[in-house]
């Protein structure tokens, strides 16, 4: 070789060294994750993206986009179509899903609300007292919302007649406004997310009254991260190490939910920190402090509860066939019990 020749490639091979990125063995192997959240960014979130500010999941070799939802019912035929490998929705919406196409279904892998939040919210001066009220009466909701999609289950425990409620679906944003200038005479959600939203609207928590779907015998699971099958099937890894920083995250948020409401911030600057951080804490109170979680962790079930659960939407929606336990929820992507939330208060 030649002293030009042997140049020429010493040079030739610098530029293609400079022209390719310097990438580390981890950012070179990080899995692209898509995932839809229950709703519009809120203090409840704060988990998620403090997890993703900490990084947690980039220590798991995870790359996460996560998206602003349109309703805890939503998530799940957007995971189970392929357009998010990941959700965090209502795992009765899944139930009801799985019931009638058990081979798209997607499964839960760690449920973080334990308490039942469904509700319909009606003025404090509505003649709404009970269920058998709602008979004559309109009731509005995203079409994706959780609480509309168990409002058949409701009726039949209640034994009220569906056909004489007219149920409309409206935008999220339109919900609470909608209800308080009398356009409709209820409006299904969550608790924390109507009193809250509500709130920043100048509503006082004495002007709306709400009729609790646990009240009346429906002590379900809700929330849940939900995979599809696929990502569960073929990286299993990747999931593990997704619950373990979703686990940190709400761990940390939980010692300091001042920077859980800050990362929500950092995603959404038009929010009221206060009203978020009031949202957060009741949303840790009410809808996550079973007492279940002293005993099995949060993000765990009592498989018992859940088959009951399963049961009650079967008979009340007429569901074609019963879903397992083990096809709606798994622990084995869960960390160990002992780095699970046994407490939150």
């Amino acid at each position: 070789m030649t002293f030009s020749t042997r140049s020429f490639l010493i040079a030739a091979t610098a530029v293609i060294g400079l022209a390719t990125p310097l990438l580390s063995p981890a950012t070179a192997a990080d899995t692209k994750l898509k995932m839809v959240l229950n709703w519009k960014y809120q203090g409840p979130q704060g988990w998620f993206f403090l997890a993703e500010d900490r990084g947690y999941f980039k220590k798991a070799g995870i790359d996460i986009q996560m998206d602003q939802g349109n309703g805890s019912g939503a998530p799940i035929p957007l995971v189970a179509n392929g357009t998010y490998d990941v959700g965090f929705g209502d795992i009765n919406a899944l139930i009801q899903f799985a019931a009638t196409k058990p081979a798209e279904a997607p499964i839960a892998v760690y449920v973080m609300y334990n308490q039942p939040p469904f509700t319909v919210a009606v003025r404090a001066d509505s003649p709404i007292k009970t269920p058998k009220d709602f008979e004559g009466k309109t009731i509005g909701g995203a079409a994706g919302d959780g609480a509309l999609k168990l409002f058949p289950a409701l009726c039949k425990i209640t034994k009220i007649d569906c056909t004489k409620v007219t149920t409309t679906n409206m935008q999220p944003n339109l919900r609470e406004q909608m209800l308080m200038n009398k356009q409709v005479d209820g409006v299904f959600g969550y608790v924390n997310t109507i009193r809250f939203s509500a709130k920043l609207m100048g509503v006082a928590d004495k002007d709306i009254r709400y009729i609790n779907y646990g009240d009346y015998g429906m002590d379900l699971y809700s929330n849940a991260i939900i995979v599809s099958k696929k990502l569960a099937a073929e990286k299993p890894e990747v999931v593990k190490g997704l619950i373990e920083a979703i686990n940190h995250g709400l761990e940390d948020s939980l010692k300091d939910p001042d920077a859980a409401i800050a990362a929500v911030v950092k995603r959404e600057p038009l929010i009221k920190p206060d009203v978020e951080k009031d949202r957060f804490m009741a949303t840790l109170h009410d809808e996550m402090n079973s007492p279940e979680i002293a005993k099995i962790g949060l993000g765990n079930v009592d498989k018992e509860r859940l088959k009951k659960s399963i049961d009650i939407l079967v008979e009340a929606n007429g569901l074609p066939r019963t879903p397992t336990v083990d096809e709606i929820y798994t622990d084995k992507f869960m960390p160990p019990a002992s780095e699970l939330p046994k407490k939150l208060f």
